[in-house]
């Protein structure tokens, strides 16, 4: 099983820097669609992805594609899988999620249940054994239908990607670790550049930049499912990956970036987080209210995700704090800034059209990240 098609799942809006993610890790496109970018590796590639990526959600292994409009369609063309090539005879496996968009077939428990008799029919059948102890390693199935097209996939993640095993602590209405890295990673923010978070929560975005910065892989702290699969994966991979991520580190880097919030208990956490991801000592973290927001250096960046409202006995503080940001950022001589947000009058608070907006998926929610985009800093000329 030298080249496998691998899935990556990420948000809806998002693709274009996953796909730019897995082209610098050295791997090869096969398909970019809504909310996922697949692509062609082989057994180093499933460890290099989930140490190394930090926008999926999770690795999957793909296992097949095939359209199905009745159960009977599809528990004949899951039978006809090759799952031996994937799950020993000892595996556990079982169909862990189905999700189904504009597909005939909608209900993800039958989905399971036949989907996994069909599994293990087809196993049966090329292992003669009538039962199956499913005592080893742990073989997870994903499937998605879209318009009756089946895709399935073996997850190699487990517990998703964003769970980075630096968050012990939170706040309410906290951004994903993979959404935070995401929307960083579609500014041009550099770590020479300074970046403020006025609203900085449990301090997610605040540390997704110091790793980046640090060049601190996401998977480093975590493990995987697949680590277990000596039948598909030499753990020679794993270790080369943990390897590659340990040289790259660099925790001597000079940054300036900050995170703010007016609740003392979420720079608490925060600060807590930073610790926990190795980056405490390239963050300031600080109680200070948006209004409060000053910096004396030009070209910095406000990145951040301010309160949206969700909850209507909160939306009538909004116009407030967007005002506020608005004017802090118009007193930062030549900055950038830039916030995810649902709220649909946020340009008119913050007093300035943005320049550039895009649709972004958090989970259900339908949010904008505004860019209001300041000059670019001057070259510093004769290598300076």
């Amino acid at each position: 099983m030298e080249k496998m098609e691998l899935i990556a799942p990420c948000h809806f809006g998002l693709e274009s820097v996953l796909k730019r993610e897995v082209l610098d890790l050295g791997y090869e496109i096969s398909v970019v669609e809504d909310g996922r970018v697949c692509f062609w590796g082989d057994a180093q590639a499933i460890a290099d992805a989930n140490v190394f990526l930090r926008t999926a959600e999770r690795i999957l292994l793909k296992v097949g594609s095939f359209k199905a409009e009745t159960f009977d369609e599809l528990f004949e063309k899951t039978k006809a899988l090759p799952w031996e090539d994937y799950i020993p005879k000892d595996g556990k496996f079982w169909v862990t999620k189905a999700a189904s968009v504009k597909s005939k077939l909608f209900s993800p428990s039958d989905i399971q249940s036949i989907m996994k008799k069909a599994m293990v029919e087809r196993m049966k059948m090329k292992y003669h054994m009538e039962r199956f102890p499913e005592d080893g390693a742990s073989y997870p199935v994903r499937v998605f239908f879209m318009k009756d097209i089946v895709t399935i996939g073996i997850d190699t993640s487990g517990v998703s990607l964003h769970k980075r095993g630096y968050r012990q602590m939170t706040v309410k209405a906290p951004i994903t670790e993979t959404l935070a890295a995401s929307l960083i990673m579609l500014t041009p923010w550099h770590k020479d550049r300074i970046l403020v978070d006025p609203f900085c929560g449990s301090g997610t975005f605040p540390i997704e930049a110091a790793m980046m910065a640090a060049n601190i892989a996401p998977g480093m702290n975590r493990s995987f499912t697949a680590e277990s699969w000596d039948n598909i994966i030499p753990k020679k991979a794993w270790y080369d990956a943990a390897d590659e991520a340990n040289e790259l580190v660099d925790t001597t880097v000079e940054v300036d970036i900050q995170g703010y919030d007016i609740d003392s208990e979420a720079i608490k956490a925060a600060r807590q987080n930073a610790k926990d991801a190795g980056v405490d000592h390239l963050i300031h973290f600080q109680e200070r209210a948006v209004k409060e927001l000053r910096h004396p250096k030009k070209y910095g960046f406000i990145i951040t995700n301010p309160p949206y409202g969700e909850r209507l006995e909160d939306k009538k503080d909004l116009p407030e704090i967007y005002s506020q940001l608005g004017e802090s950022f118009r007193r930062l001589d030549s900055w950038s800034a830039y916030m995810i947000t649902s709220y649909e009058e946020a340009e008119r608070w913050f007093g300035r059209k943005a320049d550039k907006n895009r649709k972004i998926y958090n989970g259900m929610l339908k949010t904008y990240f505004y860019q209001f985009q300041g000059p670019k800093p001057p070259r510093r000329g004769n290598g300076k």
